[in-house]
């Protein structure tokens, strides 16, 4: 409610609803940009594992159907927002592109009180947040105090937190967290990716700004090219899903989800480049005054559909890999922390937005403003993307040596988490006393001349 651009809340030229300053205004709406950020971020770290969590006696093939369905709506919603509210917002009135958001949580928020009793999700009381990061602290004094047996009889750093070697946690909570702190190798690969997936509202958002919108004498939005992005992801979705279906067979697993990840990875570096291409092709045209917002603006005549390319090879990317880092994340883990491992994706996907920002920052800052100008025309813009794309670049090759290990989803990981717990020992050898039993007993009905 309070994003409302103040401008143009008003009954008629005489009465204006508030009579707050530009910086008051300013304070009012980064409030308001925080809140929607901290609910934005609440939304993406508890639905989808929410979600999920019906689906855990369930094979690969069927969680990574069930996460790339998941998406596909997630992204239809968001095509029909792009296309409906940023043309409302740009063309009709400003605030009410604020104010039908604000209904629709509204009504969200009623929606999810009338079903809360079926949406509760208890998880278990030894796996939490605060216990993984007490594994982690516990280990770190123990390693600290201890460093000189660091060396000998542990093999891993992370067993020190255990009780028998010093610690204060169970041999369950500490294996679980070390099979958790096997995924942040691939956290880490996901940071360079989504700064470029950041591009959007970002550099792209620049770019077709200072494109030419006009089309058939009907202005675009600049967010409705967003929906060039979610295009692809909307057709590749049941593509995938009828190829899987048909060469796979239902006990084949398909394609190793890390294939996946690293083929979504080559098309963002390849997206930033062609964006860095595409910024030398925009300024050989001449410029035009453009409104926008009630603003006259001195653009490119190029049209804002030569930036599709660069669109369409980022919807690609997202459709590869964001449905394969959620399956990874919830499916090598053990059942009891999969909701934190869901939250650490969801982190390190914010940690790519903060180094987006950060790298912006640095190439304004470090170029004075040639890099990322204020005005396109007068800058190297395509600089920035040439060099994002080749960060990535190494980014997708780093993944790419690390990635047999996250290639084998049911047996490597699982079969070492249970192997070393107590209580799956102890499971084991009460179901090879049974055994023993059975054998016992069938022997007994033998013949005196079958048993010699």
């Amino acid at each position: 409610v309070v994003a409302f651009p103040f401008e143009d809340i008003y009954i008629d030229r005489r009465h204006i609803l508030h009579t707050l300053t530009k910086r008051e205004q300013k304070i009012v709406f980064y409030f308001a940009l925080l809140t929607a950020s901290l609910g934005i971020g609440g939304i993406r770290a508890i639905v989808c594992p929410l979600s999920a969590y019906n689906l855990e006696d369930c094979g690969p093939k069927e969680l990574l159907s069930f996460f790339n369905w998941f998406y596909w709506l997630v992204n239809l919603n968001s095509a029909v927002v792009f296309v409906s509210i940023s043309y409302i917002q740009q063309s009709v009135a400003r605030n009410l592109g604020f104010l039908i958001p604000f209904v629709s949580v509204i009504m969200a928020m009623i929606t999810i009180h009338m079903v809360r009793g079926e949406m509760i999700y208890k998880p278990k009381t030894d796996s939490s947040l605060l216990t993984t990061f007490g594994v982690i602290a516990s280990a770190l004094k123990t390693c600290c105090v201890r460093y000189r047996y660091f060396s000998g009889g542990v093999t891993n750093w992370l067993d020190h937190a255990k009780e028998n070697y010093g610690g204060q946690y169970s041999e369950t909570q500490v294996e679980s967290t070390k099979l958790l702190a096997r995924l942040f190798p691939l956290f880490a690969f996901q940071i360079l990716y989504r700064t470029c997936i950041m591009q959007i509202p970002s550099g792209y958002y620049l770019q077709t700004m200072n494109s030419n919108l006009h089309f058939s004498g009907f202005v675009l939005p600049v967010a409705a090219m967003n929906v060039i992005s979610i295009v692809p992801l909307l057709i590749l979705v049941p593509i995938l899903e009828c190829m899987n279906s048909c060469l796979f067979s239902s006990k084949d697993t398909g394609h190793s989800p890390t294939i996946y990840i690293v083929v979504g990875q080559l098309s963002a570096a390849l997206s930033v480049m062609v964006a860095g291409f595409s910024e030398i092709h925009r300024k050989h045209f001449p410029q035009v005054e453009q409104m926008l917002s009630e603003e006259v603006l001195l653009v490119s005549s190029m049209p804002c559909f030569h930036l599709a390319p660069q669109y369409i090879l980022l919807g690609v990317a997202e459709a590869l890999v964001t449905p394969s880092c959620s399956l990874l994340s919830f499916q090598l883990v053990p059942e009891r922390i999969r909701g934190i491992s869901m939250h650490f994706l969801t982190l390190f996907n914010g940690a790519g937005c903060f180094m987006g920002a950060f790298f912006v920052q640095t190439a304004h800052a470090g170029t004075q403003g040639n890099w990322f100008p204020h005005l396109l025309h007068e800058g190297k813009l395509e600089r920035f993307f040439f060099f994002l794309a080749s960060l990535m670049m190494v980014n997708t090759l780093g993944f790419w040596t690390i990635a047999h290990r996250y290639n084998n989803l049911n047996q490597e990981y699982t079969k070492e988490f249970r192997g070393s717990l107590p209580e799956e020992k102890l499971l084991k050898h009460e179901k090879a006393i049974r055994h023993y039993d059975s054998v016992l007993e069938s022997s007994s009905i033998l013949s005196p001349m079958e048993k010699t």
